[in-house]
């Protein structure tokens, strides 16, 4: 292990933070436009990267999904350098005013918006984590350290080189974004300890890369969840939404954690709905397990297991259970909810409002894709992770998230 090496960037990323306190919304503002212009002009040398990732992702058979998330092609980058861009048009968190006051002694009081200082960041095959993170810290003026995983190594060892020429070729200190790929699992280890060096850690990934930097570091943690995300199909649903919703959240791009995992379906609606909500999914090759009740309406429903409903599959795969009322729904979802979104369809107002008020998890929806838990789809702009805790951030996290506080204190000349 290199210690010197590892220690000198989160030296780096933490000294290039304090320098960026200073820093203008205008100069983040260009260097967020200079990272946008370099990725499409890196096309070439990032997929040819990329590529170099997903071979050896074949190799070690790491599943669709994994390859999917892995993926950089033309387009993706595209729309990276177009999310990059739509963070310069949103509002600069740094030095908003949360609440203020004059004291009686005529003390000003004043809560305004700071950087945390060093965001660390632990994700796996996921290389445009890389550039959403570096923009979001960029602009909310946090210095970033990124171990993005052996899986997409090339990939982030070349958009980290392109996005910190970019930053210092606008005159701002292009160490404040750091990557230890390099430095493996070890190197991993040693972030979750780096206390002094960075102050928050924000793991994205599987629930057993987010379990082990829960329960190992001493860094403080924003958690972002696995997504055992459900749909409940009320007794009410009117179909053509009942079909699209479900269709859309399980099969859009099943590999994301936003991506539903659980059908849950009112019997009061399974022989109205769910022979057409089944066929819909098997014929976007939908693989469905389900409970003896929910196989009596589709022979191309198989046999769940227990274990299905504590199952993420991040496939094209989904359990179907049937339940007698909305409280077996809200109890099914309660138990097996890793509190990330759950949404139900339904034409009944009560019930609507039951379910917004009593599911626990980051993210409510009625009438909506689950899809739709995303920073960009929020107007973010991007984000960092999903939080499913409640300490400081929950749901998609954008910019206001990567701030905490401080109070500034004016006197003229008080004493206590």
């Amino acid at each position: 292990m290199q210690t010197d090496v590892f220690t000198t960037r989160l030296a780096s990323a933490r000294t290039a933070a304090r320098r960026l306190t200073n820093a203008t919304t205008q100069q983040k503002n260009a260097a967020l436009e200079a990272i946008a212009a370099a990725i499409e002009g890196s096309v070439d040398e990032i997929v040819a990267a990329n590529a170099l990732d997903l071979d050896r992702g074949r190799q070690q058979q790491i599943g669709e999904g994994l390859l999917d998330r892995l993926l950089l092609n033309e387009e993706r980058l595209q729309a990276l350098a177009a999310a990059v861009r739509d963070v310069v048009s949103l509002p600069d968190p740094v030095g908003q005013i949360v609440r203020g006051s004059t004291l009686a002694n005529g003390i000003q009081l004043t809560q305004v918006r700071v950087p945390f200082g060093v965001i660390g960041a632990i994700y796996e095959a996921r290389p445009n984590v890389t550039v959403d993170i570096v923009a979001l810290a960029l602009k909310s003026g946090n210095g970033a350290v990124l171990r993005g995983g052996t899986a997409a190594e090339n990939s982030n060892r070349v958009l980290v080189r392109v996005i910190q020429e970019a930053i210092s070729s606008v005159g701002l200190d292009g160490g404040c974004v750091q990557t230890i790929d390099e430095f493996g699992r070890e190197g991993a280890n040693r972030l979750m300890r780096a206390r002094g060096y960075v102050d928050v850690l924000i793991p994205r990934g599987s629930a057993g890369l987010i379990s082990t930097v829960v329960q190992e570091s001493t860094v403080p943690v924003i958690e972002t969840g696995a997504g055992i995300v459900h749909v409940f199909v009320d007794e009410s649903a009117a179909e053509e939404y009942a079909v699209d919703i479900v269709a859309n959240s399980k099969t859009h791009r099943p590999s994301v954690c936003n991506a539903a995992e659980t059908l849950l379906v009112h019997r009061g609606a399974a022989e109205r709905l769910l022979p057409k909500i089944a066929q819909v999914l098997l014929e976007e090759h939908v693989v469905l397990y389900g409970d003896e009740r929910a196989r009596s309406y589709s022979s191309g429903i198989g046999q769940a297991g227990e274990e299905l409903w504590a199952t993420e599959h991040l496939a094209l795969e989904m359990g179907v259970k049937i339940v007698d009322s909305i409280d077996e729904a809200l109890e099914h979802i309660e138990r097996y909810s890793t509190r990330h979104t759950e949404s139900i369809v339904t034409e009944d107002y009560a019930n609507a409002q039951r379910f917004l008020n009593e599911v626990d998890s980051a993210v409510v929806m009625v009438n909506a894709s689950t899809r739709f838990t995303d920073g960009g789809e929020f107007g973010f702009g991007a984000e960092v992770g999903i939080s499913t805790q409640k300490l400081h951030a929950r749901g998609p996290m954008g910019l206001p998230e990567l701030t905490s506080t401080k109070w500034l204190v004016r006197g003229g000349g008080q004493i206590r």
